[in-house]
């Protein structure tokens, strides 16, 4: 398998490569709040949530490099009941409850289906690190070919979980589109930060660049 240019790390160390697929997605674009219209890709930072699901620790952290798309881009369109408000635990030890009729609200949302992707992403030590970066790709890779993981990954929304595994050597869909503006990263630190990037597929491939641009917009979804 030929790994794309931008997935090679520092010192030309090898990316970790897991490929995920599953019956639908929903990666949602940040600027529609009302209605959920995903992305017609995966985006880095649903990638690195699908990534952590298998594998985690407070010694490293991933960053995504590229995203092939396996599988042509399909569109599905549901529309549900949601409820507005969501009761605290305290109040609902007390026997308070929510009102489905009076807080209900219905939602669309526009999703993907039938998708798959392969995702290449590197290990970044941080300052909790005890062993080399080698050491935390060769257990990634163990939990992947056992087919571990710490929870359940999805695929942008939580009820739309996916399986995961070793790569096949299924090549990309033949497919060039700008993707528009998309979230990179979300820093977690107070204040919260985020990183944005102009994203583009390329004959099937998304290059996830090293770093993002850091703005103070929120960010909605995956």
């Amino acid at each position: 398998m030929t790994l794309p240019k931008s997935a090679s790390g520092p010192g030309g160390q090898p990316p970790l490569v897991v490929q995920v697929h599953g019956d639908f997605a929903c990666f949602t674009r940040p600027e529609l709040k009302v209605e959920r219209v995903s992305y017609p890709v995966m985006t880095p930072s649903a990638a690195k949530g699908a990534l952590e699901a298998i594998f985690w620790k407070p010694e490293f952290r991933y960053q995504v490099a590229a995203i092939h798309v396996l599988r042509p881009i399909s569109w599905f369109r549901i529309r549900r009941n949601e409820t507005k408000r969501v009761v605290p635990l305290v109040a609902a030890l007390k026997g308070e409850v929510v009102d489905t009729v009076a807080d209900r609200d219905q939602r669309s949302t526009l999703g993907l289906r039938d998708v798959a992707y392969r995702i290449y992403a590197h290990v970044v030590l941080t300052d909790r690190a005890t062993k080399n970066e080698a050491a935390y790709r060769d257990q990634f890779r163990r939990r992947v070919s056992r087919g571990a993981c710490f929870t359940r990954p999805f695929l942008g929304v939580r009820e739309f979980a996916c399986e995961f595994g070793e790569s096949d050597g299924t090549p990309p869909i033949d497919e060039t589109a700008d993707l528009g503006v998309m979230l990179h990263t979300i820093h977690f630190t107070e204040p919260r930060r985020f990183e944005w990037f102009t994203a583009r597929l390329e004959r099937g491939v998304l290059h996830v660049p090293e770093r993002g641009i850091s703005a103070d917009a929120p960010a909605i979804g995956a």
